[in-house]
């Protein structure tokens, strides 16, 4: 199987999923704002952003903003399953739906890595 050597980052998201990344992406610029030495991951997070509220039909991302972003979101979906484990059942119910979310996004569009 032939590796391809250069790859699009091309993806369309339905209104519902860019809303959620929207979400997603301003709370991880939140976070990293406060880290010291995150000053190449926030200008991603910045630039990601914009593209995620430009309205357009196709999100073209750079190969640092999709790793950025896939990584955060897998991380998150880890996070929430560990949460839970722990939860009460109003606030597994809450994060179930949002772990919903994230894994749906993560299989529907990144699951080609």
């Amino acid at each position: 199987m032939a590796k391809t050597l250069f790859k699009k980052y091309n993806y369309e998201f339905d209104s519902g999923e860019l809303k959620i990344l929207n979400t997603f992406t301003k709370q991880m610029i939140n976070q990293f704002n406060s880290q010291e030495g995150a000053q190449g991951q926030n200008k991603n997070l910045q630039s990601l952003k914009a593209k995620l509220e430009s309205g357009e039909d196709v999100i073209k991302l750079t190969k640092a903003e999709k790793i950025i972003l896939v990584n955060q979101l897998k991380e998150n979906v880890k996070h929430l399953a560990a949460q839970m484990e722990k939860a009460w059942f109003l606030k597994k119910w809450m994060y179930k739906s949002l772990h919903s979310q994230y894994k749906s996004i993560i299989q529907n569009h990144f699951s080609d890595d």
